[in-house]
Parts: C-alpha cells; structure tokens; sequence
C-alpha cells in the first residue's frame, strides 16, 4: 500500500521531493567537493558561449540565423546539468527548497555559505575559460570576433535591463531544475528549450555571462568596475529573484499544505 500511495503522489510533490533531497545533500558536501564541481561548471559553461560562436561562425547569414545560432547556448548547460556540476543558478532553487521548508538560521547560513562557494567557484572557472578562450590560440580569427560580438551585446545592456532580463533566465534554469525527476528519457530535450529560450530571448545569465565578462575584461575592452557593477551584480540580481523570489515560492506554494 505505501508504495501505491508514493505512485499516486502528485507530479508536483515527487518533483518537491526529489529536488528538497538534492539540496539537503549539496548543503551537506565536503566545502572541496564543491569548490571542484563549482570550477568545473565555470570552465564547462563556456561551450554555450563557444557553441553560440561556432553556429554564427559557419550559418550563412540569413533571417533565421539567430534562432539557429542560439541552439549552441544550450552546448554548456547540457554538460553541467547533465555532468551534475555545481552551477549557481541551479542552487536558486535545490538549496532554498531546504530552507523554506525548515526556515531555521543554521540552515539560512549553510545555503548562503553554498551559494558563496558555487557563487565565487564558477566565477573562477569562468575565467579560465575566458582565458584559454583568448590566449590559448584554439580558435581562429572569426570565432574570437563571433565571441567578441557575442560578449558585448550580453554585457552591452544597462544594468535595470540586463537585471530585468535575468529574472526570466533565473526562472527558466530553476523551472529545469523543478522538472527533471519527472521526465526521465527527455532530459536532454528539456534542457536544450529552455536553455535555447534563454538565449533566443537575450535573457541574462550570470554564470555564462561571466565568461563573455571576463572574455572582454582580459582583452582590454571591458573596464572592470564597469563590468562589475554595470553587468555582474545586476544579473546576479536578476537571477536570483527569478530562481528563488518568483519560482521557488511558487514551487513551494504548490505543495505547502501536503508537506506541513
């Protein structure tokens, strides 16, 4: 019988379930483990910006170029989401659901601790990979001026608007998150939509973002004060009202009454 009653759950509340366990085990990981995975998502990230840059590069140039292009955003995501790496985006939503159920102080602190170390591991890892991506001479002249182009309209708008176009980029990779206990087999689709709306829509994400900030930073033509507040802090904003203001409380309204 309580095998059946599990089966009979509503989506919503397997999906709360599996995700709440997620989190409970990332705020519980050695600070090293997730420095490690926090890096690895930083440095693997930049394939969105690399696969966005290669389908520029060798599309011809038409009406419809943009949306295709856009389908190499999604070349990053699939290896940090599917490689189960710590991206910050990713933590609006795992981390808190712990948090808004228990809502205690030592559970506050150890998800801003987590945050802090995914926050600032990415950031890292995304500058490698800005780094590599400039200095290393593995890629030819066209795919530095696509990424060039590419990394000054991201980091081109003015703060209020790349803080109002994180909002939706923060729901989307949180609304991932929430989905994917239930759809086992059409991970890779899933992630590929939503990742490709983001990026199709000029939403703004703070981990991605950062490696075309560093990108433009270490070539000179970024001044740093100017990426950091102009650009950084208010997407970083932007993502997290979206993730944790907006979707995880709305998550968390869903199955409130089933879970108290």
């Amino acid at each position: 019988m309580q095998g059946a009653t599990k089966q009979e759950q509503p989506a919503s509340r397997r999906n709360y379930d599996v995700v709440r366990q997620h989190g409970e085990e990332e705020l519980n990981r050695p600070v090293v483990s997730v420095i490690w995975s926090g890096i690895a998502a930083g440095i693997l990230i930049s394939f969105s910006v690399v696969g966005e840059a290669i389908l520029r590069v060798n599309l011809p140039d038409t009406s419809w170029r943009f949306l295709m292009e856009n389908l190499g955003y999604s070349f990053g995501f699939l290896l940090v989401i599917l490689g189960r790496m710590q991206l910050f985006t990713e933590n609006t939503i795992t981390t808190v659901l712990p948090l808004v159920a228990e809502r205690s102080r030592a559970c506050l602190m150890a998800t801003l601790r987590v945050w802090g170390i995914v926050l600032l591991a990415n950031v890292v890892g995304a500058l490698v990979a800005a780094a590599f991506i400039l200095w290393s001479n593995a890629f030819a002249g066209p795919m530095l001026e696509a990424i060039d182009a590419l990394s000054n309209h991201a980091t081109g708008m003015p703060a209020l608007e790349s803080l109002a176009r994180g909002v939706p980029a923060g729901i989307l990779i949180a609304a991932i998150v929430w989905m994917m206990p239930s759809q086992s087999g059409n991970e890779v689709i899933l992630i590929v939509l939503f990742t490709w709306l983001i990026a199709a829509g000029d939403f703004t994400h703070i981990i991605a973002g950062s490696v075309e900030m560093w990108f433009l930073i270490l070539q000179g033509t970024l001044d740093p004060f100017v990426a950091f507040m102009g650009f950084f802090v208010p997407v970083l904003v932007g993502n997290v009202i979206g993730g944790t203001a907006v979707f995880t409380l709305l998550a968390w309204g869903q199955v409130q009454a089933e879970v108290e």
